[in-house]
């Protein structure tokens, strides 16, 4: 049975003030699964109110303590992992697996911050004079307003919600309402795992409200958000028109490239893997296939071959490698990009169609003939789509791996140990992974450059956005 929604506020499940709601839809059918409360100004003071009250409490809590609130959150996930990853697949699509692997990844995460947060040290300076003491302390932010994307629901709510309360932030997270449920799960376990009463808050409902409410709110002092580089840009400025501290983890274009030198047979069946997930909705899939001149044919034919044993169906369904994109928009999105770019010249090897009437099922496709003013070769597609094309040498590669304003995530294969070395000072992004798929673990760093963003929501580099250095200087009296 799928949940009505409500707003989680002050450690209490509520509807919202006015009674409003949104229909949450089916991705694999078009059907309505439920509903999701859509809150209003009223509803949004409540929140305000609970996270600066929560945050006075919580600031209060040593490292120790929270560290054992987050340990517990991480073991209740565990606990209940099939029954949010049911959820998860039946607001987002994606197959069971992929979203047990994301709820259990939530679990680790937690376990992360857990630890991490009980490691975030200050520091004591050398006087310049006898009798002073000079200290460096880490204070928490504050209450946090943070919003989550759909492609991952559960586990970029765990990194913000993670981060926040390891390192003693309140928050206010708007989770998508094309997928509301499977994040409203970590409300009740946060609840069960003692964590006080206004710390963490749910608020479901339209996006520019509320945002344009929370951000310029003087209770809010810091931003946290993970979606497209537009609206990005512009809670960026709304941030830090009211000086927010902000982080943001923005779109990508990114590219994956393959030397000559390279196993290209595990090239393409890694990344064909990385392509495909989640439907190619994924941040930091791989998206512009650069490969050396004489592998290319042969990558293409591997990267034909793999996209063309991926099962398309429901998420449910025993079997499924790949779901439905999350909507008919989106579907319809990506369609008129690979339409555009074949009209313009570019070669359909594979896919390039919706797989049926029903739901947003579409097949792993991959183009070729491809060039770079190209729409698709400047917009994320966000969607099963794999753009190859050869390059000579390696600086025209670099060059075209760096052409774009994006710079969230590369990856690259090559047995050279030289070539390497040097995709890893000249490639222009957050992230960079070298014969194999190497991102988006806990102790790592997460996030990007350019219009991918700033700040990180993975490793040690997660916590600092939300602590403030305070110096203090004290002489005996």
């Amino acid at each position: 049975m799928y949940p009505q929604v409500r707003l989680f506020i002050d450690g209490a499940w509520s509807p919202a003030a006015d009674g409003k709601t949104l229909d949450v839809l089916n991705p694999a059918t078009g059907q309505v699964l439920g509903q999701v409360a859509c809150a209003g100004k009223a509803d949004l003071d409540r929140a305000l109110e609970a996270a600066e009250r929560g945050f006075k409490v919580w600031r209060k809590v040593s490292a120790f303590e929270r560290s054992k609130v987050l340990r517990e959150a991480a073991r209740l996930i565990r606990e209940r992992a099939g029954t949010i990853a049911e959820l998860l697949t039946l607001e987002q699509g994606k197959p069971t697996v992929e979203a047990l692997a994301e709820v259990n990844g939530c679990a680790d995460l937690f376990d992360w911050f857990a630890e991490e947060g009980r490691r975030t040290y200050g520091r004591i300076i050398p006087a310049r004079a006898e009798g002073v003491y000079q200290l460096a302390t880490k204070e928490p932010v504050g209450p946090v307003a943070a919003f989550t994307p759909w492609n991952f629901p559960v586990s970029q709510a765990v990194r913000k919600i993670g981060a926040a309360l390891a390192t003693g932030c309140s928050i206010i997270v708007k989770p998508p309402e094309e997928t509301p449920a499977s994040p409203a799960c970590l409300a009740d376990i946060f609840k069960e795992a003692g964590l006080p009463d206004g710390v963490l808050n749910l608020v479901y409902g339209n996006p520019p409200e509320i945002s344009e409410y929370l951000i310029p709110h003087p209770v809010i002092r810091k931003v946290s958000f993970t979606g497209s580089v537009p609206v990005g840009k512009h809670l960026a400025a709304l941030a830090g028109q009211h000086m927010k501290r902000a982080t943001m983890e923005l779109g990508g274009h990114a590219p994956a490239i393959v030397f000559d030198d390279a196993d290209v047979d595990a090239a393409a069946r890694l990344l064909a893997a990385a392509k495909f997930r989640n439907g190619g909705q994924v941040c930091v899939s791989p998206t512009r296939f650069l490969v050396q001149e004489k592998s290319y044919a042969q990558f293409v034919d591997k990267l034909v071959d793999h996209a063309r044993e991926v099962k398309v169906g429901d998420g449910l369904a025993e079997g499924t490698h790949m779901g439905p994109l999350i909507n008919e928009r989106r579907l319809q999105a990506v369609e008129a990009l690979i339409s555009e770019a074949v009209a313009d010249g570019a070669t359909l090897e594979t896919g390039g169609k919706r797989v049926s009437n029903n739901g947003a099922f579409f097949e792993p496709t991959v183009l070729s003939g491809l060039q770079p003013d190209m729409r698709i070769m400047n917009e994320e597609p966000f969607g099963p789509v794999a753009l190859v094309m050869p390059f000579a040498t390696f600086d025209e590669v670099v060059a075209e791996a760096n052409r774009l304003p994006y710079g969230l995530a590369a990856y690259a294969f090559t047995r050279s140990v030289k070539t390497a070395t040097d995709l890893g000072s000249e490639i222009e992004t957050g992230m960079l992974t070298i014969n194999h798929l190497g991102l988006a673990l806990p102790e790592v760093p997460f996030g990007g450059v350019k219009d991918s963003g700033y700040g990180s929501e993975g490793g040690t580099e997660a916590l600092e956005a939300y602590l403030v250095t305070k110096f203090i200087s004290q002489a005996g009296v």
